[in-house]
């Protein structure tokens, strides 16, 4: 009866042993940044790919909707003095050479002069249209990032727990190490994703801003420009 208690209880015994001499083996050494996000498995590339696309997207659009948010008062005044005048071919000039979202707007409006106040105002909604479409390219990418990464990470977090079972079954044994490799991938690619995925999230969030900034720039200035034909006289 003591043997075969002594028998059940030996498994036992060698996992603890086991446990043992794998903490005594490991020594203890801090691992780097890179080293550290290598042991997150395969899923890390497509992370670090999607973390790279995030960030050149959202220097590309911040370059480009900050451009068309600069101060424009000037081109406004331009083309109001021009108007006031009568030399509409100036104030057509101006718009051209400008080469803003703002500029084209009123090019498209000046170009209606004429015509109705009703199709001027479309005329020029439409062109605003187009250019907030312009301003809003690829920014969406980055709300399919932010959605993406975390899931990706998830993913990473499936397969880790699926190596260790797969590991264990495999050596019949319980060890620190089998676990502790697995937990590295399951850990790592889910905070790493999570991250990535916050970033390009807040990131989205910000050129949203930028581009309702411009917008309700744009539509100012439109409305002091029908307001300036409206004048009596004009």
């Amino acid at each position: 009866m003591f043997l075969q208690d002594t028998t059940a209880l030996q498994p036992l015994a060698d996992t603890a042993s086991n446990a043992i001499s794998a903490l005594q083996a490991s020594p203890n050494q801090e691992l780097s940044l890179f080293e550290l996000l290598t042991k997150g498995g395969w899923v890390m590339i497509p992370l670090a790919i999607l973390a790279l696309l995030a960030l050149i997207i959202f220097f590309e659009r911040y370059l480009t909707i900050r451009k068309a948010n600069k101060d424009e008062s000037q081109l406004s005044m331009q083309v109001k003095s021009s108007i006031k005048t009568g030399n509409l071919d100036s104030a057509i000039a101006i718009c051209k050479s400008s080469n803003t979202p703002l500029g084209r707007m009123l090019q498209k409006g000046l170009l209606r002069i004429g015509r109705p106040i009703k199709d001027i105002e479309g005329a020029i909604e439409n062109v605003g249209r187009l250019e907030v479409s312009k301003l809003e390219s690829n920014i969406g990418i980055l709300g399919v990032i932010a959605g993406i990464a975390p899931m990706l990470g998830f993913v990473g977090t499936i397969i880790g727990v699926i190596t260790i079972f797969h590991d264990v079954s495999v050596k019949g044994v319980i060890e620190i190490g089998t676990i502790s490799g697995g937990l590295y991938v399951k850990m790592i690619s889910s905070a790493s994703g999570l991250i990535i995925g916050i970033i390009a999230y807040i990131l989205y969030n910000i050129l949203t801003t930028m581009v309702d900034k411009v917008i309700l720039k744009m539509e100012t200035d439109t409305i002091e420009f029908i307001d300036l034909l409206e004048e009596p006289g004009r």
